[in-house]
């Protein structure tokens, strides 16, 4: 009888022999990252967690008193100019007394506020919205963008508004010379072909073209001294500037039949 050697095959394990004994490698240590890298990490995460922010007012519209009785609400939609409106004032005022409501997101592009358009804007069922955004747009918050890709969304949210019985106020973007957080991308020209865009859009379909961008800029495409924070924020200065012209585009837009 013949006899077979028998053939045993055993996992290979990396070893490493420390001091004559043998044992399995120990894991790279995890990179460390400074504090300003992190709280980036941190928020990178949470931006895809919800990309566009339906979770900023998601409670602020439940808890909203359904529209009464020829009440004709306005919602302010946009980004942290629209944000700021009030809340970061010295004031602290927002059109008080008026039935507008303010939904601007810190940092949005038109991307995000397209998908968050039905939450913070048909669904509180107004009479009119006043979109005021592009300017991070220009800035590439999300991404690089095209003119193209911006009017476009304005479209998208345009039709939205127009498909659901809600007039639509078009502002155009405020000035800009240089983005802080951003230098050297050269904002002020694309930002006066959009507006020129916006105002052409406007005339064409019967919509409302609040022109912010005159009354604030400088020759420069930049904002007027004294009016913002940073040159693209408005301070109270800038929104006072402002309040008029949104209360009479309103009032235009309200009244027009």
């Amino acid at each position: 009888m013949k006899r077979f050697a028998r053939v045993v095959l055993l996992a290979c394990v990396p070893l490493m022999t420390v001091g004559g004994y043998s044992q399995t490698a120990a894991p790279a240590a995890a990179p460390t990252v400074d504090a300003a890298t992190a709280k980036e990490i941190a928020g990178m995460k949470a931006q895809l967690a919800d990309w566009p922010n339906l979770a900023r007012y998601r409670d602020e519209n439940a808890a909203l008193a359904p529209v009464t009785a020829g009440e004709q609400r306005v919602v302010f939609y946009g980004d942290s100019i629209t944000d700021g409106w009030g809340r970061r004032s010295e004031t602290g005022t927002f059109f008080p007394g008026k039935p507008y409501v303010n939904r601007g997101i810190s940092g949005q592009t038109t991307p995000q506020m397209v998908v968050r358009f039905r939450q913070d804007v048909i669904d509180l069922h107004p009479a009119a919205v006043l979109i005021l955004a592009g300017t991070n747009d220009v800035a590439g918050n999300t991404g690089p963008m095209t003119p193209e890709m911006t009017e476009d969304n304005f479209r998208s949210m345009a039709d939205l508004a127009h498909a659901n019985g809600i007039k639509v106020i078009l502002a155009s973007i405020t000035p800009a010379f240089d983005y802080p957080w951003k230098h050297g991308l050269e904002p002020a020209p694309k930002i006066r072909a959009i507006n020129a865009w916006l105002k052409d859009y406007c005339d064409q379909h019967g919509y409302t073209y609040l022109d912010y961008y005159t009354s604030l800029t400088d020759s420069d495409g930049g904002m007027k001294p004294g009016i913002s924070f940073d040159g693209v924020h408005p301070n109270e200065k800038g929104y006072a500037i402002m309040a008029p012209l949104a209360q009479a585009a309103i009032d235009k837009t309200l009244a027009a039949q």
